[in-house]
């Protein structure tokens, strides 16, 4: 696996984590590894056990030279699209560095607008380290907002199902209606609002 850096140029690593979810922000997150300070483990996050991403989220902390996590709120989704929503958090990601990137590698076929070179690299969480690290933090990240979602709506069992339209979460909808926290603009909640009107 590439570690995404070069003696020549520092190099960000970007990818996101929740544009599927029928609840919550889509995060986004960049960093760029220090190549003194390698980090045996990274992977796409998707891969990793929970408890593996949550001691490489710290380890990604403390070793990167630079990292920022950022996101695109529910109400940005609703408005803009998931997909531009999700640039959006790419975007602010890069943006929160506080070292300038000379390039960006982004995970997927889309990106950014950003005001450095940067490359989209299909299946980047499993080649690049630096996006691998950048989809670790950003899993994490979201994962622990869900939790909190659950503490708030103890109805939802986001902390279990994370958002995503399982048939736990499905139901729960039916039950007990959607939340501020669902986007409006994803089925089931679409056809629910529009069967309201």
């Amino acid at each position: 696996m590439d570690d995404g850096f070069s003696t020549k140029s520092i190099v960000a690593g970007v990818d996101e984590a929740g544009r599927g979810p029928l609840a919550g922000p889509v995060f986004a997150a960049a960093v760029i590894l220090d190549p003194m300070r390698p980090i045996a483990g990274l992977a796409d996050s998707k891969i990793l056990s929970e408890s593996k991403r949550d001691s490489l989220y710290i380890l990604i902390k403390e070793a990167a030279l630079s990292w920022s996590i950022a996101q695109a709120s529910v109400e940005e989704i609703d408005q803009l699209n998931i997909l531009q929503a999700t640039l959006l958090a790419m975007q602010r990601a890069v943006q929160g560095l506080h070292i300038q990137p000379d390039e960006v590698l982004v995970d997927g076929n889309r990106l950014p607008q950003l005001s450095m070179p940067a490359q989209a690299i299909v299946k980047g969480d499993s080649k690049v380290q630096a996006i691998s690290a950048a989809s670790i933090l950003a899993k994490v990240e979201r994962d622990k907002l869900m939790v909190e979602y659950h503490q708030q709506y103890p109805d939802f069992a986001f902390h279990e199902h994370k958002g995503y339209g399982t048939k736990q979460h499905l139901a729960e909808i039916e039950r007990f209606g959607f939340l501020d926290v669902h986007r409006r603009t994803f089925n089931p909640v679409k056809s629910m609002l529009q069967g309201k009107l």
